[in-house]
């Protein structure tokens, strides 16, 4: 006589048990993790506007989140610094990340050097928004370009754990050499040839691609690394497909979790975290997006640290919102608060948790839309 196949599972595994009835904070979808981060760990961070909140989560609970190219006076985040290791901005698909490396070990030279701002100045255009204002000149731009690359293979080379949250398919690419950059020129006003840069809106196969190329490159210059992926849920702001922008988030967001969790198949070492999950899922009924329905509140920001504390940091630290991410570990923090009291209270929590993001100059006064 045969037997239930899912008889004896833990509830984890059953809707009814683990779901339903639950409210948003009631759900907790790890189970486990293949390694949890210590706070000797060199935590190297990238990926999405979203990333940003573990940067500042894990420096405000006392962790080291590793910053190897900072500013002369300390962190500057309206200028890039501080914000993730090195000054490289949103990296929001597997094919920036992938030529992130391939730049900073010379494998890659980009035809375009930089952009002519319209009010003067000139833009990496890998990372356009890093410099307000632009580079005063070329000679400029590329010596600190210089130092920044010198910055990223640092970041490489010396992280015991790096974390990238993947964001979006959809991008640009220049039509020259195949160069992703993270905001067509024309969102910043910049005349180029209409047909210089191209939409890519990157599937399954060559999402995954990339990211196996860019890991295999980052294992050889870091054998040791551990990796954690995790997706943001933060939607598109806008979308160049003829279609409606839920439908290409939707599509973007399924095939970026699908690429996690391909990879978590063939490297059971490399750890997923359900950010999207906790944010997305059904127990939490839209209550951790904000009025735009796309933006994540603070509540759920603090709602997702205090799960990826739970289960990976080392001794379950709850990380609150702190200071910019550095290199010297702050001290430890308070558990995430709960849903501010007053307007005020509410107004300082969400400064702290503000993120900076490329992608919103496409709506910007001046943008697209």
């Amino acid at each position: 006589m045969s037997t239930n196949p899912y008889r004896g599972r833990p509830d984890h595994c059953f809707w009814r048990q683990a779901m339903a009835g639950r409210d948003a904070t009631g759900v907790d979808p790890v189970t486990a993790l293949p390694f949890r981060i210590t706070r000797a760990d060199a935590v190297a961070t990238a990926g999405s506007c979203f990333a940003q909140h573990l940067a500042r989560h894990l420096s405000g609970a006392g962790f080291r989140h590793l910053v190897t190219e900072r500013h002369p006076g300390g962190d500057a985040p309206d200028e890039g610094y501080g914000v993730f290791p090195a000054r490289f901005g949103n990296i929001y698909t597997t094919l920036q990340l992938r030529q992130l490396f391939e730049r900073a070990y010379g494998l890659l030279r980009p035809r375009t050097r930089a952009w002519a701002l319209p009010d003067g100045g000139f833009a990496d255009p890998c990372r356009p928004r890093i410099q307000a204002g632009g580079f005063p000149s070329l000679g400029a731009l590329e010596e600190d370009r210089r130092r920044h690359l010198a910055a990223v293979r640092r970041m490489f080379e010396t992280c015991d754990v790096f974390i990238f949250t993947l964001g979006l398919t959809e991008g640009w690419v220049s039509a020259e050499d195949g160069v992703a950059v993270p905001l067509h020129p024309g969102v910043l006003g910049i005349e180029t040839p209409p047909d210089a840069w191209r939409f890519a809106n990157a599937g399954f196969a060559a999402t995954l691609g990339a990211l196996e190329a860019f890991l295999a490159g980052l294992r050889d210059v870091n054998p040791t690394v551990r990796v954690m992926l995790t997706v943001s849920p933060v939607s598109l702001v806008a979308t160049h497909e003829d279609r409606h922008v839920l439908v290409s988030t939707v599509a973007s967001k399924s095939i970026l979790r699908a690429v996690a969790e391909e990879m978590c198949r063939r490297d059971p070492g490399i750890a997923y975290f359900p950010s999207y999950e906790i944010i997305t899922g059904p127990q939490a009924r839209g209550h951790f997006f904000a009025d735009d329905l796309r933006e994540v509140t603070p509540e759920g920001v603090a709602h997702v640290m205090s799960v990826f504390a739970r289960h990976g940091l080392e001794d379950g630290s709850a990380p609150a919102a702190g200071p910019a991410p550095g290199t010297e570990p702050a001290p430890a923090a308070a558990p995430p608060p709960a849903a501010p009291a007053s307007a005020a209270e509410a107004a300082d929590y969400a400064a702290l948790t503000r993120v900076i993001c490329d992608e919103d100059a496409i709506v910007a006064p001046g943008g697209a839309a």
